[in-house]
């Protein structure tokens, strides 16, 4: 059988991205499901005024095809131009709410029926807006499986490529559009599968990733997407047995992990040249190998954080990784 290109995949992904979705019951009618928020079980009913936090919460709508159910967006200044985004286009037509963190006034004001983010990254005790809290002001909330693995009372554990196909899922099943969301994982899938068959053999490169940081680096455990980016395209993170999402390490850790690259986070306010010029100049990680080599390979934020754009992330990874082991 004839194994399709990444290009005839990706070609096919984005004109599914670019078609609005048809949700169930004639595109207007609502509907009311059970579907997963965590290990919880929740009834929804199709949302009309979304609000979404950052980027990786609007472009899984995006991609569904669920602009027009999509009220606006809360964009922190981490997030890069949402001009830049492959969805640019779709951002344009819904509204911009706030470049701040989530909070309940915000979304009481915007008269949201349903609220997308993550627990931890949006959703928050310290803010006061937690979906305990919505759930009593009868606002739907819809949480990052990605983010589940430590949430109180229902955990869930997910790797973090699974969780983002979980999540296209189950907002299929809210929104009515279970096909399309079929359709688009199915095409993901394709496409990590692709990388895969093609990582380098033999041992895996080691990696760090730089978030922030210069007491203590911030860096990805096991449970969020650079993990599975790394692993996928022929990498070994070396925090992979961190069991966690984004956490402090030291950098005498770093240094036992003697990377051969080090991937640097791009934030929209932390650009990836001053960190790059940091790791050169300290002491600690002056001499590491990824750095006397200047191996460095830049990740967008978007590519980082749970989103389609992980699949973005993962393709242009392995690419650099296959072109530095040839």
């Amino acid at each position: 059988m004839k194994t399709p290109t990444v290009a005839a995949l990706l070609a096919a992904t984005l004109l599914l991205a670019g078609c609005g979705a048809q949700v169930a019951g004639g595109g207007d009618a609502a509907r009311t499901v059970t579907v997963k928020r965590c290990g919880e079980d929740v009834e929804y009913t199709t949302p009309r005024r979304a609000v979404v936090y950052e980027g990786g919460s609007a472009d899984k709508l995006f991609a569904l095809g669920l602009t027009r159910h999509v009220h606006g967006y809360v964009m922190p200044p981490a997030n890069p131009p949402v001009t830049e985004s492959p969805w640019a286009g779709e951002y344009a037509k819904v509204k911009f709410l706030s470049d701040d963190l989530l909070n309940r006034e915000l979304v009481v004001d915007a008269k949201a029926d349903l609220v997308v983010a993550g627990w931890r990254s949006g959703f928050s005790d310290q803010r006061g807006i937690t979906p305990a809290i919505l759930d009593g002001l009868r606002i739907q909330s819809f949480m990052h499986t990605e983010s589940c693995f430590n949430y109180p009372g229902h955990p869930e554990r997910v790797t973090p490529f699974e969780a983002l196909y979980t999540d296209l899922e189950r907002l299929g099943r809210i929104f009515g559009v279970e096909d399309r969301a079929r359709d688009l994982v199915a095409g993901y899938r394709a496409r990590v599968e692709a990388v895969r068959a093609q990582a380098p053999g033999g041992e895996p490169t080691p990696v760090f990733l730089y978030d922030s940081g210069t007491d203590k680096p911030f860096t990805a455990g096991s449970q969020v997407p650079p993990n599975d980016i790394i692993r996928f395209a022929g990498g070994r993170n070396i925090f992979a047995g961190l069991d966690a999402r984004w956490s402090e390490v030291t950098w005498e850790a770093v240094v036992r992990g003697r990377p051969e690259v080090i991937i640097i986070l791009d934030y929209g306010d932390r650009p990836a040249a001053e960190k790059i010029r940091f790791l050169k100049e300290f002491p600690a990680t002056s001499k590491l190998p990824a750095v006397v080599n200047d191996r460095f390979y830049v990740l967008d934020y978007n590519e980082g954080i749970s989103g389609p754009r992980n699949i973005d992330g993962l393709e242009g990874f392995a690419k650099y990784v296959r072109d530095r082991k040839a």
